[in-house]
């Protein structure tokens, strides 16, 4: 349950169980008055009443306070929230880099170096990946022929050249 919910119904139990409270203080105030209490045995019930009227105020003090505290002062769901979701973000990354590897592990070493360099730079273009490559025409377009036959990159058509994307 959200804290601010939980909070404001602790408040508003509160306020109930307070008001029930004081009634029942009232109500004891004046029966003891109008029976001129203390010194006598029917006022011993009274008395252990009165008595058990005040724990009970505490109690309400208490669970009021507590739902204060509850709807204004703690924050930690937020950060709770944030927590788990870097948590989560960091996994995903490892598992993605665990996968990366494994791939890379099963392509010769022509292919590693186009997979690594689309992998920095994605969206590159075949002619720029040629130049930073240091391949030839030929060679690179046989390499991205079949990485893509393998479905680890895809071509998109851009003017007179090919972007290359990790599908992976």
């Amino acid at each position: 349950m959200d804290n601010k919910k939980l909070g404001v119904l602790l408040i508003l139990i509160g306020f109930a169980v307070g008001l029930l409270f004081l009634y029942l203080t009232s109500n004891l105030s004046t029966q003891s008055r109008e029976l001129g209490c203390f010194p006598n045995k029917d006022c011993m019930g009274i008395e252990r009443a009165l008595s058990f009227s005040h724990v009970a105020v505490g109690v309400f003090s208490f669970i009021f306070a507590l739902g204060i505290y509850l709807l204004v002062f703690n924050k930690t769901d937020k950060v709770d929230r944030s927590i788990l979701k870097k948590l989560e973000e960091e996994n995903k990354e490892k598992i993605e880099n665990m996968k990366f590897d494994i791939i890379m592990k099963a392509l010769d070493q022509f292919e590693q170096r186009v997979v690594k360099a689309v992998r920095e730079q994605e969206g590159i273009t075949q002619s720029t990946l040629r130049l930073r490559l240091d391949m030839s025409k030929a060679k690179l377009s046989y390499v991205l022929q079949e990485l893509e036959k393998r479905g680890l990159i895809k071509r998109v058509k851009k003017g007179k050249t090919l972007s290359i994307y990790l599908k992976i």
